[in-house]
């Protein structure tokens, strides 16, 4: 008799496994899940981002059905993509779009800030679920912050609070500082000057300049006559490697003015190589050759486009996996259940360490890294361009929750 009971509990054990695993399959709205990019794939933005980003996102959906098995959510993953051409009329249209008619469960990426904020604007108005990655301006997670939108992977507090800091703690104190004139640069602008007089230093002017631009002579030589100790450059992708090779060509350095650099990626110094950087600090959320687990993962995306991945590259897996993962704890693709899932939730992945989901303003939360562009001459293999200095630990990372003029009304 003892024995039929333990059949008995077997079977009800292997009957509870499979309702459980039938649990897992989530509700999918259209019968798929369609995860769209939305990025520069042609302008000054698409080497640091752009179609490699794309790969990255597929990359996420091939590991996640090798993992859980295809369909394993209840239907096919689909990857859409389009080039906003850092416009934001573009931007806007093609999220519509993105939702309207090829419906995307969640947007991706979406560089320049201008653009992040009309498709944030988009996903607030169609309830839509929007994963910023490579965007950098704090109003998606401050003032226009909203219950659709998340802030995946590093922002302007983030840079300030590295590099700022750092740079005049070190005795750079006096600044001068070049933006870009649109939502990124006047976001980079405002973040670094509050980093910078916080610590006892002192912007002695700054310049907006034309977005993109190839030609910063002017404020070059106004940077020459105005004597800063540094000069502090907020431009980004091809913007930043034309003000770079101009600085040098100008000889600021030779003249003792450092120079600053609030936003680099690795597809910026292998452009004009590492020597035009040398001895820069800045700050990034992730860096290829951080640790072995880092590195695995970058030799499998260099394996695939034979580059090495950039910080936004590697934000898109992870933000890309970490979606997907939350459709599966929510057991539907309903964009006010995923983001529920998303909301509080801990995790730590190759790309974001000690991560948290924080739920009043959607801001993700997770270590970000001090780093130094080494010379040539200590460089010891391709894209071996910096050497981390330090950690800055996710809770003192980003903005606290004290000072985000998020609302949270939702």
């Amino acid at each position: 008799m003892r024995r039929v009971g333990y059949v008995i509990v077997a079977l009800v054990g292997i009957l509870a496994l499979g309702a459980s695993f039938s649990q897992q399959r989530a509700k999918l709205s259209d019968n798929k899940i369609v995860l769209a990019v939305l990025n520069d794939q042609s302008g000054v933005y698409a080497d640091l981002s752009g179609k490699n980003s794309v790969e990255a996102v597929k990359m996420a959906v091939e590991d996640f059905e090798a993992k859980y098995g295809k369909n394993a959510l209840g239907g096919p993953i689909e990857v859409i993509s389009a080039d906003h051409q850092n416009k934001p009329d573009l931007a806007n249209a093609k999220a519509q779009e993105f939702y309207d008619r090829q419906g995307a469960d969640v947007i991706l990426d979406v560089p320049t800030s201008s653009a992040a904020l009309a498709v944030a604007g988009v996903a607030k108005q169609k309830k839509r679920l929007y994963i910023n990655i490579t965007a950098a301006t704090t109003e998606l997670t401050g003032g226009q912050c909203n219950k659709y939108t998340f802030h995946y992977a590093y922002d302007t507090y983030m840079l300030a609070n590295g590099t700022g800091v750092a740079v005049t703690n070190g005795g750079g104190k006096t600044w001068y500082i070049v933006y870009p004139n649109y939502a990124f640069g006047q976001d980079m602008e405002k973040s670094f000057r509050r980093a910078i007089e916080r610590n006892g230093g002192k912007v002695l002017q700054s310049d907006p300049t034309p977005f993109p631009n190839d030609d910063f002579s002017s404020f070059l030589l106004k940077a020459a006559s105005s004597k800063p100790q540094v000069l502090g450059a907020m431009q980004a992708g091809q913007d930043l490697v034309n003000l770079v090779k101009q600085y040098n060509e100008f000889g600021l350095k030779k003249q003792g003015i450092q120079l600053a650099i609030g936003l680099l990626f690795d597809t910026d110094i292998h452009a004009l190589g590492p020597d035009a950087y040398a001895g820069v600090v800045y700050t990034t959320a992730w860096y290829w050759n951080l640790d072995a687990k880092s590195r695995a993962w970058a030799d499998r995306f260099f394996q695939r486009t034979k580059t090495r991945p950039t910080f936004a590259h590697a934000g898109n897996y992870s933000a890309a996996w970490q979606y997907l993962e939350a459709v599966r704890r929510a057991g539907t693709d309903d964009a006010d259940a995923v983001a529920k899932a998303l909301e509080g939730y801990r995790f730590s992945d190759f790309f974001a360490r000690n991560a948290y989901i924080r739920p009043e303003d959607h801001r993700v939360l997770h270590d970000a890294y001090l780093a130094r562009v080494k010379p040539a001459s200590q460089v010891k293999e391709p894209w071996d361009y910096s050497e981390i200095l330090s950690t800055i630990p996710a809770v003192k990372a980003f903005r606290p929750l004290t000072e985000s003029p998020c609302k949270h009304d939702w």
